[in-house]
């Protein structure tokens, strides 16, 4: 049963930062693409970034220089570095691997931008 958990969401003030953490358990973590999307109220989930197995990256045009992902295969975790926040940075945050033929999904972590 591969499961996945998030942890650091908050409330922060604008140009704050936040850490967003994701433990995988039940799987291979380090052989996977791993990656963050996110959901504001009444949009559709987007991308936010992703990092493959040799940690290439990849992000979202509206985050890049601002946030950082990266992963540490010895705690099958994969972390979201967010700076500079703004409130357009506001959703629920989530985040996922993709196995061979299925996606699985975080429960999901509120990040609330606002002073």
């Amino acid at each position: 049963q591969v499961q996945l958990v998030e942890s650091g969401g908050g409330l922060v003030q604008p140009g704050g930062s936040l850490r967003l953490s994701c433990a995988a358990s039940g799987t291979m973590f380090s052989m996977y693409v791993a990656g963050w999307y996110r959901q504001a109220p009444g949009k559709q989930r987007e991308l936010v970034a992703r990092i493959t197995s040799s940690k290439q990256t990849n992000y979202a045009d509206s985050v890049k220089g601002r946030f950082t992902i990266s992963r540490d295969n010895a705690k099958n975790t994969v972390y979201l570095q967010m700076n500079s926040l703004k409130p357009e940075d506001t959703a629920v945050y989530y985040c996922y691997i993709d196995m061979t033929n299925v996606r699985y999904w975080g429960q999901g972590t509120q990040v609330t931008v606002s002073s």
